[in-house]
């Protein structure tokens, strides 16, 4: 019974979803699109999200398997650079008018939180040999710096909203870094609880022992709370140069 149980498990991991199986998950999707556009809830704009992300997913897909044969440390700080700039840029797009004018700080904030976070988990948590081993370092890399771009842009959002409605810059920074804080926070409440994460889940059909897979995951909670929570406040201190101007009481 055992063996029957193993193998039914290992014929699930390796299941390969034949492209209209795949296609029959898009139908909950068609038709979120289509309340939206009823609505005029932005349909359209939602569409061509998920147009997007197919084409990105198409794409990222035969590239990665280029940068995983070919093993070489500069495909993937390339890669890296290209998730920064790309991340930094999306995160603004809660503030487009300002997009200019803040994308140093929040390269800068992106770089710098995401960047001490991936260094941490690769090289010291799980001390990758080699370092730059592209398996490990590009999914990890993808999802430290997306937490920093969605911290960075709620707290942005904040940021410039509290300040327009008058309040001072200490008052906007706390309302700001808990905003950016509330997506990652919500999620170490679920987990476990309301929802069982990619990472996790992902392990345990491949056949990993679920006690092994919750350590990887507690790894994973860690590194992207302190990915969010450097980013945004790393932002929101540069920020403080601009308040320096029209508010000469900030110490």
């Amino acid at each position: 019974m055992d063996s029957r149980a193993g193998a039914s498990h290992r014929s699930l991991a390796i299941q390969t979803i034949p492209p209209f199986h795949l296609a029959l998950a898009g139908i909950p999707a068609s038709l979120v699109v289509l309340i939206l556009w009823r609505w005029s809830a932005g349909g359209g704009h939602s569409l061509w999200a998920l147009v997007r992300m197919l084409a990105q997913l198409l794409i990222i897909g035969y590239l990665l398997v280029y940068i995983f044969e070919a093993d070489v440390p500069w495909i993937v700080l390339a890669v890296l650079a290209v998730m920064v700039i790309a991340a930094s840029w999306i995160a603004l797009r809660t503030i487009p008018n300002f997009r200019g004018a803040l994308y140093g700080y929040a390269f800068s904030s992106i770089a710098i939180g995401g960047g001490l976070t991936v260094v941490l988990i690769t090289q010291v948590v799980l001390t990758l040999e080699p370092w730059y081993q592209p398996s490990f370092v590009i999914p990890l890399a993808g999802m430290i710096f997306a937490a920093s771009m969605n911290s960075v842009s709620l707290a942005a959002e904040r940021m410039l909203a509290e300040r327009k409605r008058g309040a001072s810059y200490i008052d906007a920074r706390r309302i700001a870094m808990q905003a950016g804080m509330i997506p990652i926070v919500n999620s170490l409440f679920a987990v476990g609880l309301v929802s069982l994460p990619g990472l996790m889940t992902g392990q345990i059909l491949s056949g990993v022992s679920p006690l092994i897979a919750v350590r990887y995951q507690v790894m994973v909670m860690l590194m992207i709370f302190s990915a969010s929570g450097m980013s945004a406040a790393i932002f929101l201190l540069f920020l403080k140069r601009r308040a320096a101007d029209d508010e000469s009481s900030i110490n």
